[in-house]
């Protein structure tokens, strides 16, 4: 599909809430991406809002393979192993006795909030709680 379709397309379907580049992206590889019309780029936001790992990375993809053979998404309101895993390496690997995961900015900060109220009220006393 062209570049003028992609982005025909998209403005037609998606909510204009912010202004894009007039480029559409179809494919990466590490830093770089290429758009419709074949122009390559360095991709210097691949981070905004998704973890920075470039592009098709082979062992990226073998993971995201191998992943997707057993499961995919799973809410935190089952066990895992993969997630087990991940939290006894960080516990083990950083300052913290536990681990949080969440699915936004937002939820962190939620989060972030609660725990220090929380470690204000135990620690400081019960009328400590703003």
């Amino acid at each position: 599909m062209k570049q003028q379709k992609i982005m025909a397309l998209a403005d037609h379907n998606i909510m204009n809430t912010y202004r894009r580049v007039p480029i559409a992206l179809v494919k990466g590889e590490g830093v770089k991406v290429w758009d419709a019309e074949g122009r390559e780029y360095l991709d210097f936001v691949a981070g905004i809002a998704v973890c920075n790992l470039g592009h098709s990375h082979p062992k990226v993809v073998k993971a995201i393979k191998k992943q997707a053979k057993e499961l995919t998404h799973v809410s935190n309101l089952y066990y895992t192993k993969p997630q087990a895993e991940v939290a006894a390496f960080l516990t083990k690997h950083s300052f913290a006795d536990k681990a949080f995961f969440c699915n936004s900015g937002a939820e962190a900060n939620e989060a972030a909030i609660k725990l220090s109220l929380n470690y204000a009220h135990e620690k400081l006393g019960p009328d400590k709680f703003e």
